[in-house]
């Protein structure tokens, strides 16, 4: 069971900004800036392009709602989006935000916030996602 798969599941907490019964988007624990937040499909499945078509299309819609939310509480230029796929053998795509390419860099030294911050992000994320 991959951690992603821990977090849907309830036995991991995480701060969640936006879930609906198919996706969960939450802040990534190792950010390389404040408001960096995974978006997952909670059906695991480890490549993103092996997903199912309209799962697929639903994910990115999801990342896209997520992602205007972002934009509108975190002060960036744009907020860049990014599949890797090495790090957790579970599908997700990193919403970034960035004022400059160089801000989307993940061998950026990650942010250490403290949990009062961490939650102050998610709720104002969550509040954002819930007014779109």
């Amino acid at each position: 069971m991959t951690i992603f798969e821990k977090i849907v599941a309830g036995d991991i907490p995480a701060y969640k900004v936006a879930e609906n019964d198919d996706f969960l988007a939450f802040l990534d624990v190792f950010p390389i800036a404040e408001g960096h937040t995974l978006v997952i499909p909670k059906k695991s499945t480890d490549y993103i392009f092996d997903i199912e078509e309209q799962e697929f299309i639903g994910l990115h819609l999801f990342a896209k709602k997520v992602a205007l939310a972002i934009d509108k509480v975190i002060p960036c230029a744009r907020v860049g989006s990014a599949v890797v796929g090495l790090e957790v053998p579970h599908a997700h795509i990193h919403l970034i935000p960035i004022n400059e390419i160089g801000d989307i860099s993940f061998q950026k030294e990650k942010l250490q916030l403290s949990s009062t911050k961490m939650q102050e992000i998610a709720n104002s994320i969550s509040e954002a996602f819930s007014q779109l």
